[in-house]
């Protein structure tokens, strides 16, 4: 049961649902949580929060009035959480994978309501910042690399999921503080919202727009802007990025045309992670880029992406990204499985022998080994080698 109660009525092992008041400007990474500790305690009650919701099925209640003297107090441990049904991936992708699949839900709803002309609701869109930000914080990449891996019909909910994740992860990189991160989080869900009030067939047209066409969903930007402005409080840096997320560097982009530092730096932040999920992930109308691929792309367009931002990226996300398909020294190939001591040696999965020309029993490589011998040469691009279903090899953790 929710229980709204006083800071001053806090205590340890009470489970924190939400903050009252604008849930943007708290000092905390999460919205919910269990209180462990003093320290806990103590941080909360000088943060100027005045009011909270506690929920008393997964920790205690308020102390009652009288105790009887032969009645055991409550256990303070909060009670587990049901675990989700493993899907057939490896252990440590399980909760992205969940994620990803209760994220559908809210992401969907919240596309209806503005289809349909209602007001935004961004409830289950906070609820969802504090889960994005928990697994950023916990693996920066795993849900990323799991959310690139979109249907068709999911694409415009999991590249919100995909790009929020993104977002928290550079801005974790930059060093921003968990504000900032929460609003990055949230610009990265709403970036595209104005995409439901477009027509469903422009949407899911199989080819490239041209034309009349292109020019209205271009007016995504402007619409998603005016809609999310019509929210109270909607922080000014989730408006920017709504609006300006496809404006570049050299002035190309759109709606405004900016130049340079008229850009925003969350706009300027949201157009590398837009750019970055985009082009790797599968469209009807052509094949996903190579993870590396794309990440060489951002960092050799320095006209329209910031480049100390590529760089702040490429250091959150890796030179090579899971997924990456790469040529080995050995003359072996390999996919990347995680992230290494250093950005050029990631943990790789080989599975392949370019000499003979034939797949061979994977195994895994830690490249950063220096007794392992082997080094990257450079990535592949996989439809050349008219690989398919690579995602089984890295997804194996």
């Amino acid at each position: 049961m929710l229980r709204e109660i006083a800071i001053a009525d806090l205590r340890v092992g009470m489970f924190v649902n939400r903050f009252c008041g604008s849930w943007i400007d708290h000092p905390f990474w999460r919205t919910r949580f269990a209180v462990e500790d003093v320290r806990d305690l103590e941080k909360l009650r000088s943060s100027g929060v005045a009011r909270l919701v506690i929920d008393t099925e997964r920790g205690v209640d308020v102390l009652p009035a009288i105790v009887p003297a032969d009645e055991p107090l409550a256990d303070l441990a909060p009670a587990p959480e049901p675990a989700p049904a493993p899907p057939p991936v490896g252990r440590d992708y399980v909760p992205a994978v969940a994620l990803c699949r209760r994220a559908l839900t809210p992401l969907r709803s919240l596309h209806d309501s503005v289809r349909l002309g209602r007001v935004i609701g961004t409830e289950a869109c906070e609820r969802l910042v504090d889960e994005i930000v928990d697994s950023v914080q916990h693996e920066p990449t795993l849900l990323v690399a799991v959310a690139r891996l979109k249907a068709a019909d999911e694409y415009l909910y999991l590249h919100a999921l995909a790009v929020s994740a993104l977002m928290v992860a550079l801005a974790r990189q930059m060093g921003l503080a968990a504000p900032q991160l929460r609003e990055a989080a949230l610009a990265g869900l709403l970036l595209d919202v104005g995409k439901a009030r477009l027509p469903v067939e422009l949407l899911t047209r199989p080819a490239r727009l041209q034309g009349d066409e292109l020019a209205l969903m271009r007016r995504h930007a402007e619409i998603g802007h005016a809609l999310v402005a019509r929210l109270d409080g909607a922080p000014a840096g989730v408006l920017a990025a709504v609006r300006h997320h496809h404006e570049r560097l050299d002035g190309s982009g759109y709606p405004d045309r900016l130049r340079g530092d008229a850009i925003p730096l969350i706009a300027r932040m949201a157009a590398v992670c837009d750019t970055y999920d985009a082009v790797t992930s599968r469209r009807p109308y052509r094949p996903p880029w190579d993870p590396g691929l794309a990440m060489r792309h951002l960092a050799q367009t320095p006209r329209e992406f910031d480049p100390l931002l590529v760089q702040h990226f490429v250091k959150a996300v890796g030179i090579y990204p899971t997924g990456t398909l790469l040529r080995l020294a050995s003359e072996r190939l390999a996919v990347v499985i995680g992230p290494g001591t250093t950005l050029l040696t990631p943990r790789v999965r080989v599975f392949y022998s370019v000499a003979e020309r034939h797949a061979i029993e994977p195994f895994e490589l830690e490249l950063s080994d220096p007794r392992c011998g082997d080094s990257v040469t450079g990535i592949e691009p996989p439809e050349a080698w008219r690989f398919t279903g690579l995602e089984k090899l890295w997804l194996q953790g």
